[in-house]
């Protein structure tokens, strides 16, 4: 779950950057000069939105070394490094993936994320509290989910929806801030500090609400990167590691954007990006 959440965070706090930059160099003064300029604030949304997402994409891999304090295995120190670094390799030619960077970081719980820009430029890190919890086999299904991940693409597919959000996001923030600064604030000319402060407010809310649709579309890939794990690790093996997590609790040290392409979910609402554990066994044993 930590990948997606980290992803989520940096993304509205970049969309509030640029917005920021942006109020600087003067593009809202353009946009609201004569009235509101609806098809140029609509391809501003689009060049910033999108371009807000993808800066984050690139910004992912850093920010998860950063944040969890993983520790990329250059040269195993010991037989465990070198059977993690042996097994996903094994698992991402099997995919079809370039090799991925493996980290370790330290936490109590299980858990494990994968990230990065490409398929061939990613990052698989897991905790200590997973390595010693689980058996080898489970380890295997755990590594097998995550490279399922990275083989499906789903960090570029949350880009992509993430700035068709961040979009609607700028344009909506900008035309009822603009409402409001003109029936609220009674600005009569341009645009005044009420425009500013709805349009700042207005983000943060619409972004939070646009995370719902994001923790969807992650529900859903889940389901996927299980099936990838079965595939790659045999289904045996991923109800194993889904079961033991389960009875583990494993949960929430992972940064906010990591959260979404852990193996461990996450408070099971709207916000979630994991399905109930209990649903994705039930999936991987209907499964032909």
């Amino acid at each position: 779950m930590k990948r997606v959440f980290l992803f989520l965070i940096t993304n509205i706090a970049v969309m509030l950057v640029l917005s920021v930059v942006a109020s600087l160099l003067g593009v809202d003064r353009f946009l609201t000069a004569n009235c509101l300029n609806l098809p140029a604030l609509l391809a501003f949304s689009a060049i910033f939105g999108f371009g807000g997402s993808f800066i984050s994409l690139f910004m992912s891999k850093w920010m998860a070394k950063r944040s969890t304090g993983a520790v990329v295995i250059t040269e195993p120190r010991n037989s465990a490094e070198m059977w993690l670094l042996s097994t996903v390799e094994r698992q991402a030619r099997a995919a079809g993936i370039g090799m991925p960077e493996v980290a370790v970081y330290d936490a109590p719980e299980p858990n494990a994320f994968a990230t990065g820009a490409t398929k061939n430029s990613s990052l698989v890190a897991v905790s200590t509290g997973l390595m010693r919890s689980m058996s080898q086999d489970e380890i295997e299904a755990v590594l097998a989910h995550e490279v399922s991940h990275i083989a499906n693409g789903d960090m570029v597919t949350l880009t992509l929806i993430q700035g068709v959000l961040n979009t609607f996001v700028m344009f909506l923030s900008r035309v009822i801030g603009y409402v409001i600064d003109k029936a609220v604030f009674r600005t009569e000319r341009g645009t005044g500090i009420g425009y500013f402060i709805s349009v700042m407010a207005l983000q943060i809310v619409f972004g939070i609400l646009a995370s719902m649709i994001v923790a969807w579309f992650s529900r859903q890939r889940e389901f996927r990167a299980d099936a990838g794990s079965a595939h790659l690790a045999g289904k045996r093996k991923m109800i194993a590691a889904l079961q033991k997590l389960g009875g583990l609790h494993a949960a929430s040290s992972l940064p906010p954007q990591q959260m979404a392409f852990g193996i461990a979910g996450g408070a099971r609402e709207w916000f979630s990006t994991h399905p109930p554990i209990e649903a994705r066994i039930a999936a991987l044993q209907s499964a032909s």
